[in-house]
């Protein structure tokens, strides 16, 4: 893969990562609030998803600028991928079935970034391996 093509999509992911998780974190408590009650009526109890829905934003925002910064880029696309496969877990229980393609998608992403990682020029991992 093209070094430009990676960073390009290393910066989508990681800018859509990053603001997820941005814009949830001044409101966590709510966010937590409205994350247990779209479970209510699921198999996963109550406490599996409270603990979820804290740390859920805390890991898009640091997944997110991680990435931005091309800093542990392997370890943010693969933490990254497992936060995806955990929300189309949850998306399912509650057959939410309008939200998977864009975790699919997500998910498809960071796949990608973890098969073409060579191609990472543009990345603080370059800076801190000198």
């Amino acid at each position: 893969m093209n070094t430009y093509s990676f960073l390009i999509l290393r910066l989508a992911i990681g800018v859509s990562m990053f603001t997820h998780g941005l814009v949830r974190l001044p409101k966590l408590t709510a966010f937590s609030v409205w994350m247990v009650n779209s479970f209510k009526e699921s198999m996963l109890p109550e406490v599996v998803v409270t603990p979820f829905s804290y740390a859920l934003p805390v890991a898009e925002f640091t997944i997110g600028l991680l990435l931005l910064l091309g800093l542990f880029t392997k370890q943010a696309a693969f933490a990254g991928a497992i936060v995806m496969l955990m929300l189309l877990f949850g998306t399912g229980m509650i057959e939410n079935w309008e939200a998977v393609p864009s975790q699919l998608i997500h998910a498809a992403l960071f796949a990608v970034l973890l098969h073409f990682i060579g191609s990472n020029k543009y990345a603080l991992d370059n800076v801190l391996k000198q």
